[in-house]
């Protein structure tokens, strides 16, 4: 009985291997390969026969600007000997990547497919909780807003009590006067 051999992989180095394209958080086809412990063509061939599994929300292939853009931000898709791509990289969505355990048969390609799959769900905490602190702090700023505002109608009617007592004149006093005092 051959007994397979798992490598677990940091989690920061499968979260550095997620992008926003399109603004949709998706992986890179030899970036998943790789972590799978396969070839790039093997994972788009097994993706090709299988492609009634992958609808345009679960993978799309990228742009030659977009993968431009990915080789000069990141550096993920190297050129070099050996390293150059006859076709432009697929890039699978959280949900097709999830697809992909089910064509994808290794002890290997499972046990990272959990582990991408629990870090796309950390990543999704994460915008929510950002996203809730985001709101709080726009409560703050209006509340703090509606303070200055009530704060300066304070002080303009302040402003317009000065100027009223002193636009009033002295009045002569009326009545009699009696010398001496």
């Amino acid at each position: 009985m051959k007994k397979e051999v798992v490598i677990t992989i940091p989690d920061e180095i499968v979260m550095n291997k997620i992008y926003f394209v399109r603004g949709q958080k998706v992986m890179v086809d030899n970036d998943l390969a790789d972590l799978y412990g396969v070839e790039t063509k093997v994972l788009n061939q097994a993706v090709k026969r299988n492609s009634d599994r992958f609808p345009a929300d679960f993978m799309f292939e990228l742009t030659k600007q977009e993968y431009e853009f990915l080789r000069s931000q990141f550096v993920t898709l190297e050129n070099g000997k050996g390293r150059h791509r006859k076709y432009l990289p697929l890039v699978f969505t959280e949900h097709g990547v999830l697809m992909l355990s089910s064509i994808l048969n290794s002890k290997q390609a499972i046990t990272v497919n959990i582990q991408i799959m629990r870090i796309f769900t950390r990543i999704r905490q994460m915008l929510m909780d950002n996203t809730e602190l985001r709101l709080e702090i726009e409560k703050i700023k209006k509340k703090v807003d509606n303070h200055d505002k009530n704060m300066e109608l304070v002080f303009q009617y302040l402003d317009e009590l000065l100027e009223k007592k002193e636009k009033t004149k002295d009045r002569k006093q009326i009545g009699y006067k009696i010398k001496g005092k």
